[in-house]
């Protein structure tokens, strides 16, 4: 399992508050919807959750830090549920996954650092360390589960089985976020039933082409 944290430089003082820390983020979420990310500033930040600007500084360097780590905790929401079978944990957590790109905080938010990633190379790693590789645990936890049920097999080479859980999460990942976001279709239990069986398919030939002999 791949365990990630937000990057925390050593500082000196009080120690952080988890409940200001709370409030900071889930300001930022609201300001994103009523501001847009053009108009969002520290201060406006500061205001809405009864902070010091300090308080924010002393904590992020600035709002591309600051949103990306507000984002990446509404992440942090999602879990892999355990119904017996690997089909199931996945249409769970696909559904799981819509629901949270339906809220207009986290729309808001994810497409804004989205954009400006474009622009910025740091906040890309950022977003990259601190929401997608942290969510490849889903994939982690759906894959050991799979292998201990028997509906995949233990894979030998584990360069390959890196490569293929990033494979993965990439797939799941960028076909929700085209089907709510790009598209704006309904990702319902129809969809994502549909979307699994041709997950599963494609996992269950790339693993018998991998095996020796076959």
């Amino acid at each position: 399992m791949l365990s990630h944290s937000h990057p925390k430089p050593s500082r000196t003082g009080r120690p952080r508050n988890a409940a200001a820390d709370e409030a900071i983020l889930e300001a930022t979420r609201a300001s994103l919807v009523d501001l847009g990310w053009s108009k969002l500033t520290m201060g406006d930040v500061a205001t809405r959750a009864g902070v010091a600007k300090t308080t924010l500084y002393r904590r992020w360097a600035g709002k591309n830090e600051l949103v990306v780590d507000a984002v990446a905790v509404l992440f942090d929401e999602l879990e892999l549920p355990d119904l017996g079978s690997l089909s199931a944990d996945v249409q769970a957590v696909v559904l799981q996954f819509a629901a949270l790109l339906e809220r207009p905080e986290t729309q808001t938010a994810l497409m804004a650092v989205i954009a400006e990633s474009t622009r910025d190379e740091a906040l890309r790693t950022r977003i990259r360390d601190s929401i997608v590789d942290r969510q490849k645990r889903l994939v982690l936890q759906g894959r050991q589960r799979a292998q201990e049920r028997g509906e995949l097999p233990v894979e030998a080479d584990e360069a390959m089985a890196a490569l293929t859980a990033d494979l993965v999460f990439d797939v799941i990942a960028g076909a929700v976020v085209h089907r709510a976001l790009v598209s704006a279709e309904p990702v319902d239990e129809d969809w994502a039933r549909r979307f699994t069986l041709l997950l599963l398919a494609g996992l269950g030939a790339a693993a018998t082409e991998r095996r020796p002999g076959v």
